[in-house]
């Protein structure tokens, strides 16, 4: 049984918006929310404003437990069931797919650690469940009284792409008829900020912020944090119809490698990275030639930037559709990075906009196209490309919908 998979429903919270329409609009008038930190002035964050999450689930004792992270996933989930017009027997057995990060505010949830002793009395009974990687899922379920198969994914970065990836091809072999799928992170936290600039993957300031991010170009020296989150629902293509469910999008093809290669560096001659994007593209049945724009991972480090180019240039060969890299405009969103650049991607298809790689000024490589111009583009196939820590690559390819 192969079943074709549809999105009806989508949900996002994102430093450009929370709405389709506010999102269209800070693309339009290429409006940023990038500032200086304020744990430490000489990082760059992409914060999420005016955000509150009890606007989403009214009163729900559990909020407690929620680390920001899972506070978006949980907004933007019910804010794609409500998008999708999908009613509650419909959701009673449906899969629950979440991609999440690890919770590093250390400093506001472990406050009294002193030679390795914790102080009982200041912790909460259950704080535990601010650091469990499927609390933010175990809420979504209470809320949206969702019962079916479940899975909490925590591959880094591309955490919530192998999360949509894997709710669709539950849907198209037959297990399930509908899933919500998609995930929240935050890394703005004084402990996010230290580990990251450790790692040394951190920009480091170099003039106004909202210069700070500059995805494949020559002169980028790491990538602006941000925050978000994202949720959709997927369903088989027969039971959207049944119900008359407006579509956004079907999801063609899905596709995951690891390069095993280091903890934190991609593999140099990004074989496992191409092998992903191949594989995808063979699991939507199209060509390379299709696919109209690459929504690239395009961190604005020094060496992903430069094995992605190389690896897109070899796939596509001497014609490279359009290259948008969307951590210009919201930062990098960690773990939930894949499925806000789905939902923002999205929006970019409805528009027929194709939105330039901000502050891209010297490309790494002259032969891949791109966009450095914000520009209207009628787009039918995309292909989205995450990347993460230990190696981890997935693919997506994504087909606007045609009533």
């Amino acid at each position: 049984m192969s079943n074709r998979v549809v999105i009806t429903g989508m949900g996002i919270i994102s430093a450009l918006g929370h709405c389709p329409e506010t999102i269209l609009r800070s693309f339009k008038n290429d409006q940023v929310c990038f500032r200086r930190s304020r744990h430490d002035p000489e990082i760059v964050i992409s914060p999420v404003c005016g955000f509150d999450v009890k606007a989403y689930t009214g009163r729900f004792k559990n909020l407690r437990y929620l680390n920001p992270g899972f506070q978006f996933a949980l907004a933007a989930a019910v804010a794609a069931v409500e998008n999708a017009g999908i009613d509650k027997a419909c959701l009673d057995l449906a899969g629950l797919f979440a991609g999440v990060g690890p919770n590093l505010d250390l400093e506001k949830e472990l406050v009294a650690i002193k030679n390795g002793q914790l102080d009982d009395s200041a912790l909460n009974a259950l704080w535990m469940l601010r650091f469990l990687p499927n609390t933010g899922a175990s809420a979504i379920s209470q809320v949206l009284g969702i019962h079916g198969e479940n899975l909490t994914i925590a591959t880094a970065c591309s955490a919530s792409l192998q999360a949509i990836g894997q709710a669709y091809r539950k849907i198209k072999h037959g297990y399930l008829d509908v899933a919500m799928a998609g995930g929240g992170d935050s890394r703005l936290s004084s402990g996010g900020i230290l580990a990251y600039r450790k790692a040394q993957a951190l920009c480091m300031v170099n003039g106004t912020p909202d210069t700070a991010s500059r995805p494949f170009d020559e002169s980028r020296n790491g990538f602006v944090p941000g925050e978000g989150g994202a949720f959709f629902v997927l369903e088989n293509i027969a039971h959207a119809r049944q119900r008359g469910a407006h579509i956004y999008a079907e999801i063609c093809g899905y596709s995951a490698t690891m390069d095993g290669y280091a903890m934190t560096a991609p593999r140099p001659d990004g074989k496992f990275a191409r092998l992903a994007i191949q594989n995808v593209l063979r699991e939507a049945n199209i060509l390379p030639e299709q696919i109209d724009y690459v929504s690239a991972h395009g961190t604005g480090t020094q060496l992903n930037d430069q094995v992605e180019a190389d690896v897109i240039a070899d796939v596509f060969g001497g014609r490279t559709p359009y290259v948008i890299g969307l951590k210009s405009w919201i930062g990098h969103v960690s773990a939930a990075c894949g499925a806000v650049e789905l939902g923002l991607n999205l929006v970019l298809l409805g528009n027929e906009l194709l939105p330039a790689i901000r502050n891209l000024k010297h490309p790494c490589r002259s032969d891949v196209a791109f966009v450095n111009k914000t520009m209207a583009f009628a787009a039918e196939h995309v292909l989205i490309e995450n990347f993460g820590f230990g190696g981890q690559n997935a693919a997506l390819v994504i087909r606007k919908w045609k009533s």
